[in-house]
């Protein structure tokens, strides 16, 4: 079954804004956990902007105790992988970082940081972490994920997203091509396969029915949704469109 990875940053993000201890992103991994989340995933950025240091550590305990994987997003540097090397999360998920982005904003660029990227696999992966790369559907960055050392790839969605929401079918339709063909590659490499950013309901099926991806992860859209709804509910929705396109693709 294609699992659902919940982020809950900007559970942060609200908190941070009023610089108070609520809503507590550890509160809404509960809800997500109960709710059917297969693991929670957290970036703890350098600007601390939303996730904290605390909050990495009350994410650790809580997942440890229900047996559910944390995906610690982090980019790569000396800081963020000692801090991953004392938490020893199930998974550290490698990602581009820019002080000045609103989000994160595309795919590393495994070929040109290979060296930096590869130590940095190396040393999380004596602690158990699986590591991920955070990429684009492109040969030559899937080809430089696996010679680096990572165990998954997380293939970046968020332009097929975009162009999906503003009615631009064949442009869409072309990238979405080129994340079923970057799946199909890195599936043949022995790389495991998840996907995620800017996924929402109208855009989840097409991505979710890509055979060879295991794993997607969601944040912003739920986080926003579950103002309307309550967390539950919106994951709920979001499992029952991935599940119904796996069922739909094997027909």
């Amino acid at each position: 079954m294609l699992r659902l990875g919940v982020n809950i940053d900007h559970v942060a993000t609200i908190r941070n804004a009023r610089g108070a201890s609520y809503p507590e992103p550890v509160r809404a991994a509960e809800l997500a956990l109960a709710a059917g989340a297969d693991g929670i995933t957290a970036h703890l950025r350098e600007d601390r902007r939303h996730i904290s240091d605390a909050d990495i550590a009350l994410l650790t305990d809580l997942c440890l105790k229900r047996g559910k994987p944390l995906n610690f997003e982090m980019a790569v540097t000396d800081e963020m992988v000692g801090i991953a090397l004392g938490a020893r999360p199930h998974a550290a998920c490698l990602v581009p970082e820019r002080r000045e982005e609103v989000t994160t904003e595309g795919g590393l660029d495994v070929v040109r940081g290979f060296d930096r990227i590869a130590a940095a696999t190396a040393r999380l992966r004596t602690v158990g972490a699986r590591v991920s790369l955070f990429i684009e559907a492109d040969p030559a960055q899937i080809q430089a994920a696996a010679d680096a050392g990572a165990q998954v790839i997380e293939l970046h969605t968020g332009a097929y997203c975009d162009v999906a929401r503003e009615g631009h079918a064949d442009r869409a339709a072309a990238i979405l091509e080129r994340l079923k063909a970057g799946a199909a590659f890195a599936a043949e490499l022995g790389l495991e396969v998840h996907a995620g950013h800017g996924i929402d309901y109208a855009t989840v099926k097409p991505i979710a029915a890509i055979p060879q991806i295991a794993e997607l992860n969601i944040g912003h859209f739920l986080i926003g949704e579950a103002i309307f709804v309550g967390l539950p509910q919106a994951m709920q929705r979001m499992r029952a469109l991935m599940d119904a396109a796996r069922l739909e693709a094997a027909a």
